[in-house]
């Protein structure tokens, strides 16, 4: 059954893989339109929380993907979806999770757009790093002759230059800037979101089939990207909300950009694409749950 999941094709028709990457280029303009020059100026006054945030998100967590997939030993395929989403930035909806959360949202956009201008060159090599170290994998990633140069245009094209188009106008229209991101990120991510949806549609018979065999390993590797985070900020005595962002930034990763990576370049693999697609789901039940339980314990203690 297994094996059957490792050679599993996803419908994806061309016109919605268009659309899922023109909704993804404008979510991070719609990301950038919210970043300010004091997000920059704060780095410099708080360097620590932020370089720990980087270190955690594209060091430490495809560390523990590697030892996490070594110990569960999954088929090739939910492998290679595994490093990939781990080698992704954090999720556009990160900000909002970490407001929500009474966390330090200056340090969550900073992190989101450091990270996403990065993620342009570490993405495809943490990806080919860490993919390559897992030998079951190996002769899946031969067989697919992954071009890493045509990746990182990819990447650019989808995050790096929406970013700087988004920087742009925000500091040369700033009014137009706030008025335009009140009515582009909602309805970006909703139409993200149905896209998402229309794919799992089209493929109900074969996520229905596989996706109690999955579950487990999603929900295991995004808890161990959470208490990363969480872990961190705790090591190196991080105020609250510090590690709150460092958590929720660590744990909630961009699951759209890996789900147009696998359909671009490894043809909707099967074992890749559910990993990505329950990702992309379950990161926002377990990052919502957790800026709640925050939340309500603020509230809390507030009263008390």
């Amino acid at each position: 059954m297994l094996e059957e999941l490792d050679q599993s094709v996803l419908n994806f028709s061309g016109d919605s893989l268009f659309f899922m990457n023109v909704s993804l280029a404008i979510i991070m303009f719609g990301v950038a339109l919210d970043i300010r020059k004091t997000d920059f100026l704060y780095l410099a006054k708080a360097p620590k929380p932020f370089f720990l945030g980087i270190l955690s998100q594209f060091l430490i967590l495809p560390f523990l993907t590697f030892l996490l997939v070594s110990w569960i030993k999954p088929i090739p395929s939910v492998a290679l979806g595994m490093f990939l989403v781990a080698a992704c930035p954090g999720g556009n909806i990160s900000n909002f999770l970490t407001n929500y959360a009474k966390g330090n949202t200056a340090l969550s956009v900073s992190l989101t757009a450091f990270s996403t201008a990065v993620s342009i060159v570490l993405t495809p090599f943490n990806f080919a790093l860490w993919a390559s170290l897992y030998a079951p994998a190996a002769p899946l990633l031969a067989e697919i002759s992954l071009d890493y140069g045509d990746v990182f245009q990819t990447v650019a094209l989808i995050l790096g230059v929406p970013l700087a188009m988004g920087m742009y106008v925000k500091h040369r229209l700033p009014l137009f800037a706030q008025k335009t991101s009140q009515v582009l990120k909602p309805l970006s991510i909703a139409i993200f979101g149905g896209i998402v949806l229309i794919a799992f549609y089209s493929n109900y018979d074969l996520f229905i089939k596989f996706i109690f065999l999955i579950f487990s390993w999603v929900f295991a590797h995004n808890a161990a990207a959470l208490l990363t985070g969480f872990s961190l900020g705790k090591a190196f005595g991080l105020s609250l909300e510090d590690t709150k962002t460092l958590t929720i930034e660590t744990g909630i990763q961009n699951s759209g950009l890996a789900l147009v990576l696998i359909f671009t370049y490894f043809d909707g693999l099967g074992g890749m694409a559910i990993i990505a697609g329950w990702w992309g789901i379950w990161h926002i039940v377990s990052g919502l749950s957790i800026a709640t339980l925050w939340k309500s314990k603020m509230s809390r203690f507030k009263q008390a």
